[in-house]
């Protein structure tokens, strides 16, 4: 399985952009739904697509959690500077490092501090 994400809302059309001139596989939340959607209709969009959410929301960690699933995985930024040159920088550095455990399914959290990841189902 080829790693495939899905950025929410709250990523810059700028960072896909970079991302996807990476040879990364990413749409926005937006190419398939609504900006109206509910956190539920996106993590059901991310299981269709065979998509990771890629998000500054801390609502998906939790909801995918809570869910018992295996899938979709989550990368939850919670980082200070959010400019979309540092978090365009920092998911070029990050992504290929995490990629194993994002097709295994997994919620990793990414803060100034470092990088946590759980292994799903939490």
């Amino acid at each position: 399985m080829s790693l495939k994400l899905l950025a929410d809302l709250h990523i810059s059309p700028t960072t896909v952009d970079a991302l996807l001139k990476n040879g990364y596989e990413i749409s926005l939340v937006t190419d398939h739904l609504p900006p109206t959607s509910t956190d539920i209709q996106i993590i059901d969009l991310a299981e269709r697509l065979n998509a990771s959410i890629l998000t500054q929301d801390l609502d998906f960690s939790a909801l995918v959690a809570k869910s018992g699933k295996v899938s979709p995985s989550v990368i939850s930024l919670r980082v200070s500077n959010v400019s979309p040159h540092r978090i365009t920088s920092l998911l070029l550095s990050l992504l290929p490092m995490i990629q194993k455990e994002l097709e295994q399914g997994a919620i990793i959290s990414v803060d100034d501090a470092g990088i946590r990841i759980r292994l799903l189902p939490v």
